[in-house]
């Protein structure tokens, strides 16, 4: 059976505190529901603390990463997938993720919701 694939979107070096704090628990909470996480992979922000939640729960985490430098890939990242693509990696995330979650928002996260909704990634289908 498929894993289900929950890709969690948020910022990087602007993420907030409270963002960070969230991003924990959600990762946390998805490795809770035996869920694979999906993010962008890096080591900053939203997608550090998401993959570092997830870890806590010994979760599976993916990483989509913008550039094929090792050096900015999260501690907690499992499966690093290096696409050279920059931002443009973002349809990748949205497309290999069954539901999309925003945590934060910045000009990337922005993009991602909107390709989140044009796939029409409903979390509605998941979560009973």
């Amino acid at each position: 059976m498929r894993q289900i694939i929950i890709g969690v979107m948020g910022s990087g070096e602007k993420a907030t505190a409270t963002d960070i704090k969230n991003a924990y628990k959600l990762g946390d909470l998805i490795a809770q529901r035996r869920w694979t996480l999906l993010t962008g992979g890096r080591n900053v922000g939203v997608m550090d603390a998401v993959n570092k939640g997830a870890k806590s729960a010994n979760g599976l985490t993916i990483g989509i990463l913008p550039r094929e430098n090792q050096k900015d890939i999260s501690e907690a990242v499992d499966i690093a997938i290096f696409t050279d693509m920059g931002n443009a990696r973002n349809n990748i995330n949205v497309l290999s993720s069954d539901v999309v979650i925003a945590c934060g928002m910045g000009a990337g996260t922005a993009s991602e919701v909107a390709l989140a909704l044009k796939a029409n990634k409903q979390a509605s289908d998941f979560i009973k």
